[in-house]
């Protein structure tokens, strides 16, 4: 019997081919050959009518597809779905996911948090998954990378606060907010499996969130988080107890039209800022994978150093 999860991927597989597209072996979302019913050569396309509100309701046919695809990817790729709040019916939760099944003293744990709007786990920028591929635009090479070297994994879904039933939508209790999805995240699976070490990826939107963390359980992360990777965050200013931690474990790659890792101008006390190796806000979680995790190699190798 198959699981529902299972069941909701087919289908959103079936809807987007019924659109007339398909992703390839590569990952790239092609028109579907009339004569083989298989991915073509031909990428999507924005422009399939004169009528620009049609246009537009087109692409968000294909991406409200994007979701249920990037969550099969991910567990077949290892990771499982942990439904919450964990007093609730799965219909009116949410879920996250990781690898393992149950987090539990993690010896090296990484925690991925995508930006604003309208990606979901297991994306960074749905317009890169439609346009380019499931790798430009997904946390799917962060997944496979982090797992080469032997991080555990979460993968947070903090834009997926609402249920329909009732005939409209609610949000869903304890976590109505993007905040509240980190905070119960955070107080009820992460603090909880005690992780030995920790670092964070965050995206955009991302960054703020995890200044919240940071802010909120600052003994922690003083503790256990000892890499903060951002890629073009948007934040506030950290309070004035934290700003010398993240000074020490945060790297900002943003969106920049010098080479990767260049210096960008930042003031005093602040996160250091370094180009991303892209002009374009959307790309920088791509670009920079190289140099985000040879940072985090880099910081886990000298916590281990001072311990």
């Amino acid at each position: 019997m198959q699981n529902s999860s299972a069941r909701s991927s087919e289908q959103a597989a079936l809807q987007l081919k019924k659109i007339g597209y398909a992703f390839d072996k590569e990952g790239v979302l092609r028109k579907i050959d009339s004569a083989t019913d298989e991915p073509g050569k031909e990428p999507y396309s924005y422009n399939v009518k004169s009528d620009p509100a049609e246009n537009e309701r087109h692409y968000q046919n294909v991406a409200n597809q994007i979701p249920e695809i990037v969550y099969d990817l991910l567990e077949k790729n290892g990771l499982s779905r942990t439904y919450i709040p964990f007093d609730q019916a799965p219909e009116r939760s949410t879920f996250v996911f990781s690898q393992p099944s149950k987090l539990l003293q993690s010896k090296k744990l990484l925690v991925l948090i995508h930006g604003s709007g309208l990606v979901n786990a297991g994306q960074w920028a749905r317009s890169l998954i439609i346009n380019n591929s499931l790798d430009h635009g997904s946390q799917l090479p962060y997944v496979r990378k982090a797992q080469k070297l032997g991080y555990d994994l979460l993968i947070t879904n903090a834009n997926d606060c609402k249920r329909f039933c009732n005939g409209k939508e609610n949000p869903i209790k304890g976590v109505e907010t993007s905040r509240d999805h980190m905070k119960y995240v955070w107080e009820n699976i992460v603090l909880p499996s005690n992780p030995e070490s920790v670092a964070i990826v965050g995206h955009s939107y991302g960054g703020c969130l995890t200044l919240d963390l940071v802010d909120n359980y600052s003994k922690f992360f003083k503790e256990s988080v000892f890499a903060i990777a951002f890629t073009d965050a948007a934040m506030g200013s950290p309070q004035a107890k934290n700003r010398d931690y993240l000074c020490e474990v945060a790297c900002d790659w943003v969106a920049s039209s010098s080479p990767l890792d260049t210096p960008v101008s930042q003031s005093n006390k602040s996160i250091r800022k370094v180009s991303a190796g892209h002009t374009k806000h959307e790309w920088t979680s791509y670009s920079a994978i190289d140099s985000v995790f040879q940072f985090i190699e880099e910081k886990y190798e000298q916590r281990m150093n001072k311990k």
